[in-house]
């Protein structure tokens, strides 16, 4: 499902006009990317959490031309879905 199919639908189940939901879509994104470059983790309850996951330096192999490099630490966005979530899915797939 694409971000205008999820506009597309919250539009038709609201009867919000499209431009308001698209633009509550962008905002609430964007307040995401932003708690999380903030180092700030955003809990939904019930769906999820947006967290910052912290990778580990680590030794990664260049195969073509058989030289090893150094991957510096570093952090990275992710999604941890709710137990309760996990379980619907589970339970509907």
């Amino acid at each position: 499902m694409t971000k205008a199919e999820i506009v597309a639908e919250i539009a038709n189940k609201t009867g919000i006009e499209k431009n308001a939901v698209q633009s509550s879509i962008e905002v609430f994104m964007e307040t995401v990317k932003t708690s999380l470059q903030k180092g700030e983790n955003v809990y939904l309850r019930g769906f999820g959490s947006f967290i910052i996951k912290e990778r580990k330096e680590k030794t990664g192999r260049n195969i073509s031309q058989k030289t090893t490099i150094i991957i510096p630490a570093h952090k990275i966005p992710a999604f941890k879905p709710a137990k309760s979530f996990v379980a619907e899915i589970k339970e509907n797939v």
